[in-house]
C-alpha cells in the first residue's frame, strides 16, 4: 500500500509524544521502536518482515565485526562488513531493480528473468544505506557496536526520517541513541522546524506541483518553448519544497524526541556552480556517497583519469539510486559529466564571470536536469527536451502559457523568494520583541492553514516516497 498522506502522522504524533514523555528515560528507545514499527506497518504491513530481517542481520554483523577485530582477525572483520553490504545491496537490488533489469532484458529478447511485479518497500533506499553505514562505521572504529538490539532497531526504524530521509549515518546518532537531551526549548524549536517543513510541503510543493502536472500531460506537439520551461520550473520548485519540506519535518520531529539530525538542504538554488549545487542539495546522500564510495575508490587523491572515473561511478550510482529507470541513470551521468568539466577547467572560468552569470549558468543546467529526472519515458523525454529548445513544433508561446503564468505567478514568486535566504535574513533583522510576538502567531497560522489544506485537498504526493 502506498503511504500517500500526512493524515495518519497527524493522528499518530500526539500519541507517540505523550507515551514517549510519560515513560522513564530507560524505556524511551523501546517505546520509540514499537511506535516506529507500527508507523511503518501502517504503510507497508507485509514488508515489516523485511525490516525485521534488516535489523537482525546488520545487528549481528556489527557484533561479529567487533569480535573479529578484538581477536586480531581483520580478514574476518572485512568479510563480515562485506557480508552486510552484500545483504543490503541484494535486498535493494531484488525489490528495486529486478523488474527493471528483467524488463530491459525482455525488450531485447532475453526472457530468462521473470518480471515479479513486487511493490517497492517504502523507504528501502534510505534504511539500507543507513544500516550499511553501521557495519562500516564499526569496522573503521568511528562507532561502537550496539549491544542492545532494541537500541539498534530504534536507529534503523526511526520514524521521523524512515520514509524519505535524510539519510543518517550511525556514527552521527550513536551517542544520541545512548543518551540525549530533552528540553522545552529543544521541543519548541522542533515544533517550529516541523511546521515550516509542513508549510513548504503542503502549501508550496503541492500547489506548484499541479502546474507541472499540466505541462507533463500536454502533448509534445502542443508544448511551446515557454510552456516547457514554465513546467520544468514548476517541477524544480515542487521537488525542492517537497523533499526539503519532508526533511525539515523529520528534523523537527527528531528534535521533539531529543535527536539532532543534520541539515539536508542549504538553499541549493542560489548556487553559482553545479559543484556548489551538490554541496547544498540532498546533503545527506552526497555525504554518504562521498564517505562510503568516492573516498574508498580513491577520492581526488588520484590521477585525473582515475578521478574522472571515480566521479562517473559515483554519479551513475547516485542516479540509479533514485529509481529503476534509464532516465535516472542518464540524470546521474549528466551531473557526472558537468562536475568533471568543472573540476577540469570550467570552475576556474566561471569564477571570473559576474555572479549573476554564474547563477544563470547553474539554474539553466539544473532545470535541464530536472526535465531528465521528471520524465521517465525516453520518447516523451526526448520530445520535452526538444520543446524546451524550440525543436518540437509547438511554437514559442501561446495563450495557455500566459494563462498558467498569470494564474500561478503569486505562488511562483513566493516559491522563488522562499528558495533563497532572503526571508530568513529579513526576519533576523527584526527587533527581538517583535520576533517574540510574531513567531508563535506565524507558527500557529502555518499549522492551521496547512492542516486545513490537508483536510480539503486530494493532491498530496510525496515525491521521494517512491525512491
Amino acid at each position: 500500500m502506498v503511504f500517500s498522506s500526512l493524515y495518519f502522522l497527524f493522528l499518530y504524533l500526539p500519541v507517540v509524544l505523550a507515551v514517549y514523555y510519560i515513560v522513564p528515560l530507560r524505556w524511551r528507545n523501546l517505546v520509540l521502536l514499537v511506535f516506529n514499527l507500527i508507523f511503518y506497518a501502517w504503510g507497508e504491513p507485509v514488508y515489516i518482515l523485511i525490516m525485521f530481517a534488516s535489523i537482525a542481520i546488520d545487528y549481528t554483523h556489527g557484533l561479529l565485526v567487533t569480535r573479529c577485530k578484538a581477536k586480531g582477525n581483520l580478514r574476518g572483520a572485512k568479510m563480515a562488513v562485506a557480508s552486510s553490504v552484500i545483504f543490503n545491496l541484494a535486498l535493494l537490488f531484488f525489490f528495486k531493480y529486478w523488474d527493471f533489469i528483467a524488463g530491459s532484458l525482455a525488450s531485447i529478447g532475453l526472457n530468462f528473468m521473470p518480471v515479479l511485479g513486487l511493490g517497492l518497500p517504502i523507504g528501502i533506499s534510505f534504511y539500507t544505506f543507513q544500516t550499511m553505514s553501521y557495519t562500516i562505521d564499526v569496522y573503521r572504529g568511528d562507532a561502537q557496536a550496539q549491544k542492545s538490539i532494541v537500541t539498534f532497531g530504534t536507529f534503523v526504524t526511526l520514524f521521523p526520517q524512515l520514509i524519505a530521509g535524510p539519510i543518517i549515518r550511525y556514527k552521527d546518532l550513536d551517542d544520541q541513541l545512548r543518551q540525549r537531551d530533552h528540553t522545552v526549548d529543544k521541543f519548541a524549536s522542533g515544533v517550529q522546524i516541523f511546521v515550516i517543513g509542513l508549510a513548504k510541503k503542503v502549501l508550496l510543493a503541492n500547489n506548484i506541483g499541479m502546474l507541472w502536472d499540466v505541462y507533463k500531460a500536454t502533448p509534445i506537439s502542443q508544448l511551446t518553448v515557454a510552456g516547457a520551461w514554465l513546467g520544468v520550473l514548476a517541477f524544480a520548485f515542487q521537488i525542492y519544497f517537497d523533499f526539503c519540506g519532508y526533511s525539515e519535518m523529520a528534523i523537527g520531529l527528531g528534535r521533539m524526541l531529543g535527536f539532532e539530525f543534520l541539515k539536508n538542504f542549504d538553499y541549493p538554488y542560489i548556487s553559482k556552480s553545479i559543484t556548489e549545487f551538490w554541496r547544498r542539495w540532498h546533503i545527506s546522500l552526497g555525504t554518504w556517497f562521498r564517505e562510503y564510495l568516492y573516498i574508498p575508490l580513491g577520492g581526488n587523491r588520484v590521477s585525473k583519469p582515475r578521478l574522472f572515473f571515480n566521479l562517473m561511478v559515483v554519479w551513475a550510482a547516485t542516479g540509479i539510486w533514485h529509481g529503476a529507470s534509464w532516465n535516472f541513470l542518464l540524470w546521474g551521468l549528466y551531473f557526472g559529466v558537468l562536475l568533471i568539466l568543472e573540476k577540469g577547467f570550467l570552475l576556474k572560468l566561471l569564477q571570473k564571470l559576474p555572479g549573476a552569470v554564474q547563477h544563470l549558468y547553474t539554474l539553466f543546467l539544473v532545470l535541464v536536469s530536472w526535465a531528465i529526472f521528471a520524465v521517465e519515458d525516453f520518447t516523451q523525454l526526448g520530445g520535452y527536451l526538444k520543446a524546451m529548445f524550440g525543436m518540437a513544433g509547438g511554437g514559442g508561446m501561446d495563450g495557455n502559457f500566459l494563462y498558467y503564468l498569470m494564474s500561478y505567478l503569486p505562488i511562483l514568486v513566493v516559491a522563488g523568494v522562499a528558495s533563497t535566504p532572503a526571508a530568513v535574513t529579513v526576519w533576523k533583522k527584526l527587533p527581538k520583541k517583535a520576533m517574540a510576538v510574531a513567531l508563535p502567531i506565524l507558527i500557529l497560522a502555518g499549522l492551521l492553514v496547512s492542516t486545513a489544506y490537508l483536510v480539503d485537498a486530494t493532491y498530496n504526493p510525496f515525491l521521494y516516497f517512491r525512491f
